[in-house]
C-alpha cells in the first residue's frame, strides 16, 4: 500500500482508520460525503488533517467515486447506512447507498486496476448465532434491512472476485465501539445517560449478547488484512472470541463510571421480535492465525478509554434523545 482511499473517513472507524493509515506513512486520500459547511466529520478537528487529501462527494455517485479513486493502489470502503433502526424505515435508502455504493467501488476499482481492495462487512449478516463462535462459514440471515443490505454489498463485491478477479477482500467486524461512535449505538447510549445524571437507563432489549472490539483494534485489523494478499476473494472477521449480554454491559459500564443505575425498556429501542440478532460471537482464528493482528484492548480498558472521550465531548450529544 502506497497511495490509499478511504470512503465513509468522516466517521467511526473510518476516520480512526484513515489516521492509522497515516501514522504507518501512507498516503491517505479520504471520500467523505458532501455538506455545505464543508465539514469533515470526526476529521475535521484531527491532528492528521493536514497529511490527508478530502474529497468531498457521495459513494452513490459513480463519477465522483471513480474521480476518488484514480491513482490509488489500495481501497477501504467503509461508507454505509449503518442504523438499524432507521432500516426499518426506509429500507430503500440502503439499497441505494450500501449496495450501489458497493457496486460503484467495485466497478471504479476494475476499470482502474486497483491492486487491493477492502468491503466493509458486518456481523449483523450472520443474523442470531446458530453455532458459537461464528466462523466465516456461517450462514447469512438477513433479519433486518440493513443486514440484508450488507448481504447484496457483499455479494457483489465477491462476485467481482469471481468473475473478473478483482482483488476483494471482505472485513467482517462484529461490534465495534470507542470514541467517535454515534449516539445510536448501544455503548454510547448507556455512557452519556450516566454522565447526563440520569439512574435510570433507557434501553431496548437487554439479553442479546454482542462481540465487542475496541476501534483501534478494529483499524489496525483492516490494515492488516488489506497487507494479507491470500485473503483475496474470503471473507474474514474481526472480534474478541467473547460474548456479553447488554445488560452485563450496562452494569459493567456503570461500576467503571462509579454510579448505580436501573434499567428500563424503551418500546422505541425494541427490535421487532423476528429481526432482533440474539446473540453474536466471533471466531477470530482466521485472523490470528494468518496475520501478526492481536487486539491491544480488552473490554474493560476500552470501555474506560471510551467514558475519558465521551466526558469530554457530552456536549456533543443529546442523551435525552432517542433518533432512529
Amino acid at each position: 500500500m502506497k497511495k490509499v482511499l478511504v470512503t465513509g473517513a468522516a466517521g467511526f472507524i473510518g476516520s480512526h482508520l484513515a489516521e492509522q493509515l497515516v501514522q504507518e506513512g501512507k498516503q491517505v486520500r479520504v471520500l467523505v460525503r458532501y455538506n455545505s459547511k464543508n465539514n469533515f466529520g470526526w476529521l475535521e478537528d484531527s491532528k492528521y488533517k493536514k497529511d490527508i487529501e478530502v474529497i468531498t462527494g457521495d459513494v452513490r455517485d459513480y463519477d465522483c467515486v471513480y474521480s476518488a479513486t484514480k491513482n490509488c493502489d489500495t481501497v477501504f470502503h467503509l461508507a454505509a447506512l449503518i442504523g438499524i433502526p432507521y432500516s426499518y424505515v426506509s429500507p430503500l435508502a440502503y439499497i441505494r447507498t450500501n449496495i450501489e455504493g458497493t457496486y460503484n467501488i467495485m466497478q471504479a476499482s476494475k476499470e482502474l486496476n486497483v491492486e487491493n481492495i477492502l468491503v466493509t462487512s458486518t456481523s449483523e449478516t450472520y443474523g442470531t448465532a446458530q453455532y458459537v463462535p461464528i466462523d466465516e462459514k456461517h450462514p447469512l440471515v438477513g433479519q433486518s434491512p440493513y443486514s440484508a443490505s450488507k448481504i447484496g454489498a457483499d455479494q457483489i463485491a465477491l462476485s467481482y472476485y469471481l468473475s473478473f478477479n478483482s482483488p476483494v477482500k471482505l472485513v467482517r467486524p462484529f461490534n465495534t465501539y470507542g470514541p467517535r461512535q454515534s449516539a445510536r449505538a448501544v455503548i454510547p447510549t448507556i455512557i452519556t445517560q450516566i454522565l447526563s445524571g440520569k439512574k435510570e437507563i433507557k434501553l431496548g432489549h437487554t439479553t442479546p449478547t454482542r462481540d465487542l472490539t475496541f476501534v483501534k483494534d478494529t483499524a489496525k485489523g483492516f490494515i492488516a488484512i488489506a497487507n494479507t494478499p491470500a485473503f483475496n476473494g474470503e471473507v474474514t472477521n474481526i472480534g474478541m472470541n467473547e460474548e456479553i449480554s447488554v445488560g452485563d454491559l450496562a452494569a459493567m459500564i456503570a461500576d467503571i463510571i462509579g454510579e448505580k443505575i436501573s434499567i428500563t425498556t424503551d418500546e422505541v429501542r425494541v427490535r421487532p421480535d423476528k429481526s432482533e440478532v440474539e446473540r453474536l460471537w466471533c471466531n477470530n482464528e482466521k485472523i490470528l492465525k494468518h496475520t501478526s493482528w492481536k487486539p491491544q484492548y480488552n473490554l474493560k480498558s476500552g470501555l474506560g478509554e471510551t467514558v475519558e472521550f465521551l466526558k469530554k465531548h457530552l456536549h456533543l450529544y443529546k442523551p435525552e434523545i432517542y433518533n432512529v
